[in-house]
């Protein structure tokens, strides 16, 4: 008797998903106001274009096909950029300017020396990721975890540049990076699944004896929040987050993963996310509303930054100068990636929505 074979049933639902991709409208782009290119920035540990394995593995849509060439294909002008996977978010913004302009990385005089590493990294001249960009030619970046502080440390550096580089490097050597006044190079900024204000993944203190040029100690809530204090919110920009949930409620108020909607690498970290509650040596109170996660983050923290002014998400006034908080997305950290072993075939048409929403402003 022939042996029967099990396969589980979120494998079948994924190929299923692939063979039978549901339809997403392309948008009407008579009734766009603009159309600016959008620079997604990966998380911890992505990648992006510039990496050769990334047309084998495509961070952004992974098992489910390459994202970007499908928002292409509605009309959309889409670039992967490719940042450290465990760097700072100071350095991987320098990475980021460096990409879009065509130049040498170039991390700043006062921050390399104080952090000991090398002032200068890989050479982009002739391989920008863009071919124009400036106050006329803007761009829209989204950052996916760990990238959406990159994005908002490179925006902050953008509109006001760094008064310690401008102390200790010569005009003629600064990167135009560090003197600020670009603000209006950039139209918005969207967060996907971003520890705005750290992740109790790594739990409340921070145990990393030396090392705060790191995308880890960036992400430990005293270290974020500080992080905040420093950040511009431009008000002529435009702000959005995406928050995730996968997990749900117990009865006694701790949460769980959801392992239906959940990829099963999260599961341990969203419980363990799920009851965590405390103090931190800064004095940050993380209560029961910092429970509910996508298996990585805390939905909360994904919601807005502190130190900056935020609002739910109304088509009718979508304002710039403050984060814009969309209703919260119903996936795992994966999901907004496009998803691993569980391939999420709503990825699409989110970004195809969202995009038609940023290109209607006026």
């Amino acid at each position: 008797m022939a042996k029967i074979i099990s396969i589980p049933l979120a494998i079948i639902m994924s190929i299923l998903s692939l063979l039978l991709p549901s339809k997403v409208e392309t948008p009407d782009a008579d009734q766009w106001n603009t159309n600016y290119p959008y620079v997604f920035v990966h998380g911890l540990m992505g990648w992006g274009q510039y990496d050769a394995h990334y047309k084998l593995m495509p961070y952004w849509g992974m098992f489910g096909g390459e994202l970007l060439g499908k928002l292409e294909d509605k009309g959309y002008d889409c670039y992967a950029a490719s940042v450290s996977g465990t760097a700072s978010a100071w350095d991987r913004a320098c990475e980021l300017y460096a990409q879009l302009t065509g130049t040498v990385v170039d991390y700043g005089k006062a921050h390399s020396e104080k952090c000991g590493h090398e002032r200068f990294g890989k050479d982009f001249t002739d391989k920008a990721l863009i071919e124009k960009w400036d106050s006329e030619n803007k761009i829209n970046i989204l950052g996916h975890s760990f990238g959406g502080a990159t994005m908002r440390v490179f925006a902050s550096l953008m509109a006001k540049g760094d008064e310690a580089e401008t102390a200790s490097t010569s005009a003629d050597e600064i990167s135009l990076l560090f003197t600020g006044g670009k603000a209006d190079w950039i139209y918005s900024l969207t967060s996907l699944a971003a520890p705005h204000n750290g992740t109790t993944s790594y739990g409340l203190e921070d145990l990393m004896p030396d090392n705060d040029d790191s995308a880890a100690y960036d992400m430990f809530i005293d270290h974020a929040m500080e992080i905040n204090k420093n950040m511009v919110t431009d008000k002529d920009t435009y702000y959005f987050s995406i928050a995730c949930t996968a997990s749900v409620k117990n009865d006694d108020g701790t949460y769980r993963a959801d392992k239906k909607r959940m990829e099963f690498l999260f599961h341990g970290s969203s419980d363990e996310i799920g009851m965590l509650k405390g103090t931190t040596s800064g004095g940050c109170v993380v209560d029961e509303s910092w429970f509910e996660n996508d298996g990585l983050v805390n939905t909360v923290s994904a919601k807005a930054p502190s130190h900056a002014p935020s609002k739910d998400f109304d088509k009718e006034n979508i304002t710039p100068g403050i984060w814009n908080i969309m209703p919260v997305y119903q996936g795992d950290h994966m999901s907004l990636q496009g998803g691993f072993f569980k391939v999420n075939s709503d990825v699409e048409r989110l970004y195809t929505e969202h995009f038609d929403m940023i290109n209607r402003i006026s």
